[in-house]
C-alpha cells in the first residue's frame, strides 16, 4: 500500500479572533497535511520532534487519533514544544507570531521505509533550518533514490527575510529533489520581491523542476508544467472562517489526488495530461475550501470519512 511521509515542525497553534483566544489546537504546516491526509484514510506516517511536555504529549496523541504514524516524533526532555500565534483579521487571514524554546535544535530519526511511488511532502523554514539541514537533506536524498515523490511546498515566511540570501543554497537544492513544487505569491513577494507567477517560474523555478502551482488566495491559481503547459484554475468563493489551514490543505488534497488516481513517479516525470491535472487541482482546492470553513487546521472529520470512502471504491 502506498504511503506519505511528512517531515516538518510540530506547533500548539492559539487562535485569537481581536484580542480574544478562541481555540488552541496542533499544528505545523506540514503536520496539519498530514492530519487531513489521516482522516481521509491515506497511509500516513509523520517525521518530527516536540518537547516532552504536556502540549508535546497532546501533538503525539492527536496524530494518533487521527490515524498518522507518530513514532517517528521524537520528544525531547529539556524542550519545551513550540508556539504559534494566530491573529485572524477582519477577512479572518491570519498574522503569526512564534515561540520555540529548544535549546538545541536537532533530529534525530531512523529513516522510515520509503518504497517506489510513496509521496513525501516537505517545506516550510524546517525544510531550510541550517541546523537540521544535513538530517533533513540525507532523508530526502534517501527518498528520492528509493522512487519516491516529492512534493515541496515553499511556504516561507516574512519573519525569516533577513535569511534569504543564506538559505538559497539549500532552496535551490529542494528545488532540484521536488518533483512538484508549490508556493504562493505572499511567499515570492518575500522572497524574490515579486507576485507575478510568471516570473518567478522563468527565473527561479523552472530550470531546477518543471511542475509549478502558484496559489494566490481568492485569486485564481497558476500552474506551468514541461512544454510549455500553462492554465489558470478560479478559486471557489466562499464564507471564509479561517485561512491558517488553507495551503496546507491545499498540499494534502493534492498528494490525496495522486494517491486516488493511482498517479505513479514515472507518470509524474513523463509529464501530466491536463485531465490529470485538473482532477489533481480539483481535489487540492476541496481540501483547502472545506479547512477554511472551520477555526481547525484541517479538514473535518466527516469530509475525512468521505474521502476515506471514495479512496476504497
Amino acid at each position: 500500500m502506498r504511503k506519505v511521509i511528512g517531515i516538518g515542525e510540530t506547533v500548539l497553534d492559539i487562535i485569537f479572533q481581536g484580542e480574544q483566544p478562541v481555540s488552541a489546537v496542533p499544528g505545523g504546516s506540514t503536520f496539519n497535511a498530514m492530519i487531513s491526509l489521516g482522516r481521509a484514510g491515506v497511509n500516513a506516517t509523520f517525521i518530527s520532534e516536540t518537547g516532552n511536555d504536556r502540549v508535546g504529549k497532546r501533538i503525539i496523541s492527536f496524530l494518533e487519533e487521527n490515524h498518522v504514524n507518530a513514532s517517528y516524533v521524537n520528544a525531547y526532555p529539556e524542550s519545551k514544544s513550540a508556539l504559534s500565534l494566530a491573529f485572524l483579521n477582519d477577512k479572518n487571514d491570519a498574522e503569526y507570531l512564534f515561540y520555540k524554546d529548544h535549546p538545541k535544535d536537532r533530529l534525530d530519526f531512523s529513516y522510515p521505509e520509503v518504497n517506489e511511488d510513496d509521496v513525501v511532502l516537505f517545506g516550510s523554514y524546517y525544510a531550510l533550518n541550517p541546523v537540521i539541514r544535513p538530517q533533513v537533506l540525507g532523508f530526502l536524498q534517501y527518498a528520492h533514490q528509493r522512487g519516491a515523490i516529492l512534493y515541496y511546498d515553499v511556504n516561507f515566511r516574512a519573519s525569516h527575510q533577513h535569511e534569504v540570501m543564506k538559505l538559497t543554497a539549500n532552496f535551490l537544492e529542494n528545488l532540484e529533489l521536488a518533483d512538484v513544487v508549490r508556493g504562493s505569491h505572499e511567499d515570492f513577494d518575500v522572497m524574490f520581491h515579486t507576485t507575478d507567477p510568471e516570473a518567478v517560474y522563468r527565473s527561479q523555478i523552472d530550470f531546477y523542476c518543471k511542475k509549478f502551482i502558484c496559489t494566490c488566495g481568492s485569486e485564481p491559481l497558476f500552474l506551468h508544467a514541461e512544454g510549455g503547459f500553462r492554465k489558470q484554475y478560479a478559486v471557489q468563493q466562499l464564507d471564509v472562517v479561517s485561512t491558517i489551514g488553507a495551503g496546507d490543505n491545499f498540499n494534502a488534497g493534492f498528494v490525496y489526488g495522486l494517491i486516488r488516481q493511482g498517479i505513479t513517479r514515472s507518470m509524474v516525470m513523463d509529464g501530466l495530461s491536463e485531465i490529470q491535472w485538473d482532477a489533481l487541482i480539483s481535489s487540492a482546492q476541496q481540501f483547502s475550501a472545506e479547512c477554511c470553513k472551520s477555526i481547525n487546521n484541517s479538514v473535518s472529520v466527516e469530509f475525512g470519512a468521505a474521502r476515506m470512502k471514495e479512496l476504497n471504491q
